[in-house]
């Protein structure tokens, strides 16, 4: 009698859900960042040009009137991580504040060299040139969740925002603009994907070429009836001149421009990959390293040059500021400056301690 034999039936296997599909980087805010850093440079570079070229005060007005609004609107649209997850204190320190110390002190030692500046002074309260964007991007982060938690963030930043103005503050922690400029990162904290695809298509793209142009036309009206210092964010009411109710209306209204104006450039914004897509990753770079460059061209007044006292010297100046814009932001400038723009500070952390059986 043979015995039968039972197959062997490998057990069942449960079946793993497949890993999650990488997360991309999105074109379309890279090729923003990227513009709007050229924005920047380009501000910066023309500055000395405003007494004598009317065309380059335009153009600064135009500019100051929403690039760096639209640069804190995005920074805000990709903050909101910092309200909930884990280890984004130490991604803050070492983003953030770590290269703010590094370039406070760098720029204080740069002026102090080249401005033959007789006395060192270097504080970390009271932000130099550039560098108060850094402090303020700490600060505004570290407000994260109280603006994902309050009922109207919107609405209480705003109002914030205006009442700051009412009154003079301590000029640490460049404070006006702390709280001048907070309602553009609330905006972007309140944004979601579906709002920047109103700003899309053929008919967007003209509404916006229009009101950009439409806005260029507008700065240089004001350029002489304007003090350019409201564009800086910095000035309480009283120290422009102004009464409360006027100076409120006022802010309000650039509030109410810069988004106009900032929505309307994104519209322009191409949304595939393109020649400077990859580049947009590291405008931090850009952003933290022209400023050396710019202040050198300002200690040795080279932008006060005769010849460049017109609107062929401010192309020739606005061509090298694009180039240099650029520049700063590919691989062999990155790798050179890394331990400046991202310095490595785990020696500041504990060690992470996972709990016993984890």
């Amino acid at each position: 009698m043979t015995q039968q034999l039972t197959p062997l039936v490998p057990p069942q296997t449960q079946t793993q859900p497949p890993p999650p599909a990488p997360r991309t980087r999105d074109p379309f805010f890279d090729n923003a960042k990227f513009l709007a850093i050229l924005l920047v440079v380009v501000g910066h570079t023309i500055a000395g040009l405003r007494n004598t070229v009317p065309v380059a005060e335009a153009l600064y007005t135009f500019i100051y009137a929403f690039h760096m609004p639209l640069f804190v609107v995005v920074t805000g649209y990709f903050s909101k991580g910092f309200g909930k997850a884990e280890g984004k204190t130490r991604k803050l320190i070492a983003g953030v504040a770590a290269p703010y110390v590094v370039f406070e002190i760098a720029y204080s030692l740069f002026e102090w060299h080249f401005n033959d500046k007789k006395i060192l002074t270097i504080s970390l309260l009271d932000p130099i040139y550039l560098t108060w964007f850094m402090l303020a991007l700490f600060l505004w982060r570290l407000s994260t969740p109280f603006w994902q938690q309050v009922r109207w963030p919107l609405a209480v930043a705003v109002a914030v925002s205006l009442l700051g103005y009412t009154a003079p503050l301590s000029s640490h922690l460049d404070m006006h603009k702390v709280l001048g400029l907070a309602p553009f990162y609330v905006l972007g904290l309140c944004l979601r994907p579906e709002h920047f695809d109103l700003v899309r298509g053929p008919r967007s793209r003209l509404a916006g070429t229009l009101i950009l142009i439409g806005g260029f036309l507008v700065a240089w009206w004001a350029k002489d009836r304007m003090n350019y210092r409201w564009l800086y964010w910095w000035d309480s009411h009283k120290d422009l001149g102004v009464d409360a109710l006027t100076g409120t209306v006022m802010r309000l209204a650039l509030m109410v421009a810069a988004c106009v104006l900032l929505f309307a450039f994104l519209a322009l914004v191409p949304r595939r990959h393109t020649w400077f897509t990859r580049l947009g990753s590291a405008t931090i770079y850009t952003y933290l390293l022209h400023g050396f460059l710019i202040k050198f061209v300002q200690f040795q007044e080279w932008d006060h040059l005769a010849w460049l006292q017109n609107i062929w010297g401010m192309s020739g100046m606005i061509a090298c500021a694009l180039i240099v814009g650029t520049v700063l932001c590919t691989q062999p400038v990155i790798r050179l400056t890394r331990w400046a723009v991202e310095p490595k500070v785990d020696w500041l952390f504990r060690e992470s301690r996972l709990p016993a059986g984890k």
